[in-house]
Protein backbone atom coordinates (compact mmCIF):
# COMPACT_ATOMS: atom_id res chain seq x y z
CA UNK A 1 0.00 0.00 0.00
CA UNK A 2 1.38 3.42 -1.18
CA UNK A 3 1.13 6.03 1.89
CA UNK A 4 0.74 9.64 1.87
CA UNK A 5 2.93 12.15 3.25
CA UNK A 6 0.85 13.61 6.04
CA UNK A 7 1.16 17.41 7.18
CA UNK A 8 -0.76 18.46 10.12
CA UNK A 9 -1.95 22.30 9.90
CA UNK A 10 -3.77 24.84 11.77
CA UNK A 11 -3.09 27.72 10.49
CA UNK A 12 0.05 29.13 12.23
CA UNK A 13 3.01 29.79 10.89
CA UNK A 14 4.78 26.83 12.16
CA UNK A 15 2.38 24.69 10.75
CA UNK A 16 2.77 26.27 7.54
CA UNK A 17 6.35 25.64 7.15
CA UNK A 18 5.98 22.19 8.12
CA UNK A 19 3.22 22.32 5.04
CA UNK A 20 5.82 23.35 2.88
CA UNK A 21 8.10 20.83 4.08
CA UNK A 22 6.32 18.11 3.28
CA UNK A 23 4.86 18.76 -0.03
CA UNK A 24 8.79 18.81 -1.17
CA UNK A 25 9.11 15.71 0.37
CA UNK A 26 6.21 14.24 -1.49
CA UNK A 27 7.08 15.17 -4.84
CA UNK A 28 10.82 14.04 -4.16
CA UNK A 29 9.09 10.52 -3.15
CA UNK A 30 6.50 10.65 -5.85
CA UNK A 31 3.99 10.28 -2.91
CA UNK A 32 0.64 11.96 -2.40
CA UNK A 33 -0.08 14.56 0.07
CA UNK A 34 -2.63 14.51 2.73
CA UNK A 35 -3.41 17.78 4.86
CA UNK A 36 -5.45 17.27 8.09
CA UNK A 37 -7.06 19.75 10.44
CA UNK A 38 -8.62 19.39 13.93
CA UNK A 39 -11.57 20.80 14.32
CA UNK A 40 -13.51 20.96 17.16
CA UNK A 41 -16.65 23.62 17.72
CA UNK A 42 -15.12 26.08 20.48
CA UNK A 43 -17.98 29.04 21.79
CA UNK A 44 -16.67 31.92 22.94
CA UNK A 45 -18.83 33.91 25.87
CA UNK A 46 -19.31 37.94 24.92
CA UNK A 47 -17.94 37.12 21.24
CA UNK A 48 -19.37 36.18 17.65
CA UNK A 49 -17.75 33.04 17.52
CA UNK A 50 -20.42 31.42 14.68
CA UNK A 51 -22.48 28.35 15.03
CA UNK A 52 -20.81 24.90 14.40
CA UNK A 53 -21.68 25.10 10.54
CA UNK A 54 -19.61 28.40 10.31
CA UNK A 55 -16.58 27.42 11.99
CA UNK A 56 -16.67 24.33 10.34
CA UNK A 57 -16.85 26.51 6.97
CA UNK A 58 -13.74 28.83 8.32
CA UNK A 59 -12.03 25.48 8.79
CA UNK A 60 -12.42 24.25 5.70
CA UNK A 61 -11.23 27.76 4.21
CA UNK A 62 -7.98 28.18 6.02
CA UNK A 63 -7.25 24.57 5.07
CA UNK A 64 -7.74 25.47 1.35
CA UNK A 65 -6.07 28.42 1.11
CA UNK A 66 -2.84 26.83 2.89
CA UNK A 67 -2.69 24.26 0.70
CA UNK A 68 -3.31 27.04 -2.37
CA UNK A 69 -0.04 27.90 -2.28
CA UNK A 70 1.51 24.62 -1.81
CA UNK A 71 -0.83 23.57 -5.09
CA UNK A 72 0.65 26.55 -7.28
CA UNK A 73 4.26 25.66 -6.34
CA UNK A 74 3.58 21.89 -6.92
CA UNK A 75 1.42 21.83 -9.88
CA UNK A 76 1.95 17.72 -10.13
CA UNK A 77 1.46 17.69 -6.52
CA UNK A 78 -1.84 15.22 -5.66
CA UNK A 79 -2.95 17.11 -2.70
CA UNK A 80 -6.16 15.99 -0.26
CA UNK A 81 -7.53 17.63 2.55
CA UNK A 82 -9.49 16.72 5.67
CA UNK A 83 -11.05 18.32 8.09
CA UNK A 84 -11.97 16.19 11.51
CA UNK A 85 -13.91 16.21 14.30
CA UNK A 86 -11.72 14.45 16.92
CA UNK A 87 -9.32 16.63 19.61
CA UNK A 88 -5.89 17.27 17.89
CA UNK A 89 -4.07 14.24 19.51
CA UNK A 90 -6.45 11.94 18.11
CA UNK A 91 -7.00 13.31 14.98
CA UNK A 92 -2.76 13.33 14.37
CA UNK A 93 -2.38 9.98 15.86
CA UNK A 94 -4.70 8.45 13.71
CA UNK A 95 -3.80 10.11 10.61
CA UNK A 96 0.02 8.88 11.39
CA UNK A 97 -1.18 5.37 11.23
CA UNK A 98 -1.97 5.71 7.79
CA UNK A 99 0.91 7.65 6.54
CA UNK A 100 4.57 7.23 5.51
CA UNK A 101 5.75 9.90 7.79
CA UNK A 102 3.85 12.79 10.10
CA UNK A 103 4.91 16.54 9.92
CA UNK A 104 4.15 18.82 11.97
CA UNK A 105 4.99 22.37 12.66
CA UNK A 106 7.01 23.62 16.09
CA UNK A 107 7.87 27.13 17.46
CA UNK A 108 11.59 28.28 17.73
CA UNK A 109 12.23 29.03 20.97
CA UNK A 110 15.14 31.58 20.76
CA UNK A 111 19.11 30.55 19.44
CA UNK A 112 19.51 28.30 22.25
CA UNK A 113 16.63 25.60 22.16
CA UNK A 114 15.47 24.66 19.10
CA UNK A 115 12.04 23.17 19.36
CA UNK A 116 8.98 24.28 21.93
CA UNK A 117 7.54 20.66 22.36
CA UNK A 118 3.98 21.40 23.52
CA UNK A 119 2.18 18.51 25.03
CA UNK A 120 0.12 17.92 22.09
CA UNK A 121 3.40 17.46 19.85
CA UNK A 122 4.82 15.74 22.75
CA UNK A 123 1.92 12.86 22.94
CA UNK A 124 1.77 12.55 19.80
CA UNK A 125 5.11 11.63 18.94
CA UNK A 126 4.83 9.50 21.75
CA UNK A 127 1.72 7.13 20.36
CA UNK A 128 1.91 7.63 16.65
CA UNK A 129 3.01 4.11 14.81
CA UNK A 130 4.71 6.14 11.90
CA UNK A 131 7.58 8.38 12.02
CA UNK A 132 6.50 12.09 12.80
CA UNK A 133 8.60 15.26 12.08
CA UNK A 134 9.10 18.27 13.37
CA UNK A 135 9.57 21.59 11.72
CA UNK A 136 10.72 24.92 13.28
CA UNK A 137 8.81 28.39 11.77
CA UNK A 138 11.00 30.03 8.91
CA UNK A 139 12.45 26.49 8.01
CA UNK A 140 13.80 27.03 4.12
CA UNK A 141 14.17 24.81 1.16
CA UNK A 142 17.76 26.05 0.80
CA UNK A 143 18.56 24.20 4.69
CA UNK A 144 18.55 21.09 2.19
CA UNK A 145 21.17 21.88 -0.05
CA UNK A 146 24.54 22.68 -0.11
CA UNK A 147 26.08 19.17 1.32
CA UNK A 148 24.07 19.24 4.23
CA UNK A 149 23.81 15.77 5.38
CA UNK A 150 21.20 13.42 6.87
CA UNK A 151 22.56 12.97 10.53
CA UNK A 152 21.11 9.64 12.03
CA UNK A 153 21.60 8.62 15.88
CA UNK A 154 22.23 4.56 16.09
CA UNK A 155 22.15 2.76 18.86
CA UNK A 156 21.92 -1.04 20.40
CA UNK A 157 21.77 -3.76 17.75
CA UNK A 158 21.36 -3.62 14.35
CA UNK A 159 17.72 -4.83 14.95
CA UNK A 160 16.87 -1.81 17.51
CA UNK A 161 17.58 0.85 14.62
CA UNK A 162 16.61 -0.60 11.68
CA UNK A 163 13.61 1.56 11.47
CA UNK A 164 15.28 4.72 12.25
CA UNK A 165 18.31 3.89 9.42
CA UNK A 166 15.64 2.84 7.01
CA UNK A 167 14.48 6.22 7.29
CA UNK A 168 17.67 7.87 7.11
CA UNK A 169 18.14 5.99 3.88
CA UNK A 170 15.24 6.50 2.30
CA UNK A 171 15.17 9.91 3.03
CA UNK A 172 19.26 10.70 1.51
CA UNK A 173 18.38 8.80 -1.43
CA UNK A 174 15.34 10.41 -2.45
CA UNK A 175 17.38 13.59 -1.76
CA UNK A 176 20.90 12.87 -3.20
CA UNK A 177 22.27 13.15 0.63
CA UNK A 178 24.88 11.62 2.67
CA UNK A 179 24.51 10.11 5.80
CA UNK A 180 26.15 10.94 8.85
CA UNK A 181 25.38 7.36 11.13
CA UNK A 182 26.19 8.66 14.63
CA UNK A 183 27.55 6.01 17.73
CA UNK A 184 27.97 7.28 20.86
CA UNK A 185 29.30 5.59 23.37
CA UNK A 186 30.04 6.14 27.52
CA UNK A 187 32.60 4.18 29.85
CA UNK A 188 30.04 1.50 31.53
CA UNK A 189 30.44 1.15 35.27
CA UNK A 190 32.52 -1.65 36.44
CA UNK A 191 29.38 -3.42 37.84
CA UNK A 192 28.86 -3.68 34.13
CA UNK A 193 31.27 -5.80 33.20
CA UNK A 194 30.78 -9.82 32.61
CA UNK A 195 33.44 -12.46 31.52
CA UNK A 196 31.14 -12.86 28.56
CA UNK A 197 31.19 -8.95 27.71
CA UNK A 198 34.73 -8.52 28.27
CA UNK A 199 35.73 -11.49 25.58
CA UNK A 200 33.93 -9.55 23.14
CA UNK A 201 35.67 -5.99 24.13
CA UNK A 202 39.14 -8.43 24.03
CA UNK A 203 38.24 -9.58 20.83
CA UNK A 204 37.40 -6.51 19.25
CA UNK A 205 40.32 -4.93 20.78
CA UNK A 206 38.82 -2.26 23.06
CA UNK A 207 35.81 -0.03 23.75
CA UNK A 208 36.22 2.39 20.46
CA UNK A 209 37.06 -0.41 18.12
CA UNK A 210 33.76 -2.30 19.47
CA UNK A 211 31.38 0.49 19.25
CA UNK A 212 33.17 1.27 15.72
CA UNK A 213 32.34 -2.75 14.76
CA UNK A 214 28.70 -2.61 15.94
CA UNK A 215 28.34 0.76 13.93
CA UNK A 216 29.37 -0.85 10.77
CA UNK A 217 27.48 -3.82 11.49
CA UNK A 218 23.84 -2.30 12.00
CA UNK A 219 25.06 -0.26 8.23
CA UNK A 220 25.32 -3.03 6.42
CA UNK A 221 22.23 -4.24 5.24
CA UNK A 222 21.29 -0.30 4.39
CA UNK A 223 24.64 -0.05 2.55
CA UNK A 224 23.64 -2.79 0.37
CA UNK A 225 20.24 -1.54 -0.40
CA UNK A 226 21.11 1.59 -0.76
CA UNK A 227 24.67 1.71 -2.68
CA UNK A 228 24.26 5.35 -4.32
CA UNK A 229 24.11 7.07 -0.92
CA UNK A 230 27.34 7.80 0.88
CA UNK A 231 28.34 7.07 4.40
CA UNK A 232 29.89 8.83 6.87
CA UNK A 233 30.23 6.50 10.27
CA UNK A 234 30.66 8.66 13.43
CA UNK A 235 31.55 7.52 16.74
CA UNK A 236 32.17 9.74 19.17
CA UNK A 237 32.38 9.63 22.88
CA UNK A 238 29.85 11.11 25.04
CA UNK A 239 26.16 11.09 25.57
CA UNK A 240 24.12 10.35 22.37
CA UNK A 241 22.00 13.47 22.98
CA UNK A 242 25.00 15.44 23.15
CA UNK A 243 27.01 13.86 20.42
CA UNK A 244 24.32 14.01 17.92
CA UNK A 245 24.05 18.04 18.65
CA UNK A 246 27.48 18.71 18.00
CA UNK A 247 27.25 17.47 14.20
CA UNK A 248 23.41 19.48 14.03
CA UNK A 249 24.96 21.86 12.10
CA UNK A 250 26.29 20.02 9.08
CA UNK A 251 22.57 18.61 8.96
CA UNK A 252 19.85 19.09 6.96
CA UNK A 253 17.69 16.29 8.77
CA UNK A 254 18.36 14.66 12.30
CA UNK A 255 16.65 11.01 12.71
CA UNK A 256 16.34 9.66 16.12
CA UNK A 257 14.62 6.55 17.03
CA UNK A 258 12.26 6.34 20.05
CA UNK A 259 10.86 3.97 22.56
CA UNK A 260 7.57 5.57 24.63
CA UNK A 261 7.37 4.95 28.07
CA UNK A 262 4.27 5.07 30.18
CA UNK A 263 4.60 7.52 33.33
CA UNK A 264 1.75 8.52 35.60
CA UNK A 265 1.38 11.54 34.14
CA UNK A 266 0.97 10.00 30.37
CA UNK A 267 3.57 8.83 27.92
CA UNK A 268 7.07 10.44 27.57
CA UNK A 269 9.68 10.23 25.13
CA UNK A 270 12.78 8.93 25.55
CA UNK A 271 15.87 11.66 26.96
CA UNK A 272 17.99 11.37 23.24
CA UNK A 273 14.71 12.13 21.44
CA UNK A 274 13.37 14.88 23.83
CA UNK A 275 16.78 16.23 23.89
CA UNK A 276 17.30 16.55 20.32
CA UNK A 277 14.12 17.60 19.92
CA UNK A 278 14.41 20.90 22.29
CA UNK A 279 17.92 22.23 20.45
CA UNK A 280 18.39 21.20 16.98
CA UNK A 281 17.66 24.02 14.75
CA UNK A 282 17.17 21.61 11.75
CA UNK A 283 13.85 19.49 11.20
CA UNK A 284 13.93 16.78 13.40
CA UNK A 285 12.50 13.28 12.32
CA UNK A 286 11.52 11.24 15.64
CA UNK A 287 10.70 7.27 14.25
CA UNK A 288 9.45 4.60 16.59
CA UNK A 289 10.88 1.13 17.02
CA UNK A 290 9.86 -1.79 15.13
Amino acid sequence: MTRPITAGVDGTEESLAALDWAAREAVRRGLALRVVHAWRFQPHEGIDAGDPDTQARWARDAVTQAVRGVAERHPGLAVSTDVLGDGPVETLVGAAADAEMLVLGSRGHGPVVGFLLGSVGQQVIAEAARPVVLVRAGDQASAEAGGREIVVGQQGDPDDSAATLRFAFETAAARGASVRAVRAWTLPPLFAYSPASLKLLDEAGGLEPYEKKALAEALRPWRERFPGVHVVEHVEMGSAGQVLLSVAGRAQLMVVGRRAHRTAVGARIGSVAHGVLHHADCPVAVVPHD
